[in-house]
């Protein structure tokens, strides 16, 4: 293969939900809708968090951190989704999608690890609730918090500077209306065992080493309220992690499928059916799964709007 063919692509299609024109002006104004609400929701538990100083507790602290991302997971892919969706056209440049790719997929993985720091946390609070103020002080907080940021910045960048060493020379349809990387390393033009073998091991490392914390952690926390003798320490342990373990299963569930998989048991337009599921609902879902059933919450917007009419 000569180098004029093997640079000959500099930009691809994406597919997108749908070639029906109809069908994408009615999507355009269903994830537009989805979308602002996604925002808003996020946006009201940053704010009543940071508002009432009963919320300012390590479970808080992560979930604000857990709302940041989910506004700029959805924001990095929604906002052109969108664009395509309205204007028709799929066209993306090798550099965006590069830069989309990254930006995702550091986003995605940060928050599989701030869900396993989550679990860690109820686990402390549960389990050893005298250690827990000591354990999870502000200075640790931190630490976890950053340090799940610069782990999927570097796995993301290996992952990112792998895919696109690889020459892509057409055809430069992506079925797809993001660029995900197992749906754009299927272009490449030459052979991508070596990179497929990376992308593999450290979607293990995202995806099951926080998962198999989350399960340890859950596993200990239900070990010990089976030891409680009050009924209602069991409800409150239930309450506190029923809404943790929701949001893990949607979302764990929907990215171990799609990067873990078989490449064998990929089928037309499954991938994007998935990827819609963790892109567009499963952000707007979270804000709704953790403030519907919770008290704390609650309380802390109706104080919140007691001081605004006062």
């Amino acid at each position: 293969m000569t180098p004029e063919n093997q640079t000959s692509v500099r930009e691809f299609i994406l597919v997108g939900l749908s070639s029906h024109r109809t069908t994408q002006l009615l999507l355009f104004f269903m994830i537009l809708l989805v979308y602002s609400l996604t925002l808003l929701g996020n946006l009201v538990i940053i704010m009543i968090v940071q508002a009432d100083p009963r919320l300012h507790t390590p479970m808080y602290f992560f979930l604000t951190h857990l709302s940041v991302l989910e506004i700029c997971y959805t924001t990095s892919t929604v906002p052109q989704m969108l664009a395509h969706l309205l204007s028709g056209n799929g066209a993306i440049s090798h550099t965006r999608c590069a830069i989309q790719m990254y930006t995702t997929m550091t986003l995605g993985g940060t928050e599989c690890f701030l869900l396993a720091v989550m679990a860690y946390d109820r686990f402390l609070a549960i389990c050893h609730p005298l250690l827990y103020t000591i354990a999870m002080d502000r200075s640790r907080r931190w630490q976890l918090a950053s340090a799940s940021w610069i782990i999927c910045c570097l796995i993301a960048a290996l992952n990112i500077g792998c895919t696109f060493q690889h020459p892509y020379c057409g055809p430069n349809h992506v079925n797809h209306f993001f660029c995900e990387l197992p749906l754009v390393l299927k272009l490449a033009c030459d052979n991508t065992y070596v990179t497929e073998t990376i992308v593999f091991w450290t979607s293990v490392v995202v995806l099951l080493c926080p998962l198999s914390i989350v399960l340890t952690s859950y596993g200990l926390i239900l070990s010990s309220v089976l030891q409680m003798g009050s009924r209602a320490g069991w409800r409150k342990a239930f309450s506190t992690c029923a809404s943790h373990l929701a949001v893990v299963s949607l979302y764990y569930g929907t990215l171990i499928f799609m990067y873990l998989k078989p490449a064998s048991a990929n089928a037309p337009n499954q991938d994007k059916q998935i990827a819609f599921f963790y892109i567009v609902v499963t952000p707007l879902l979270n804000p709704v799964i953790y403030t519907l059933r919770n008290k704390d919450v609650h309380g802390a917007v109706a104080r919140v709007m007691k001081k605004t009419k006062l």
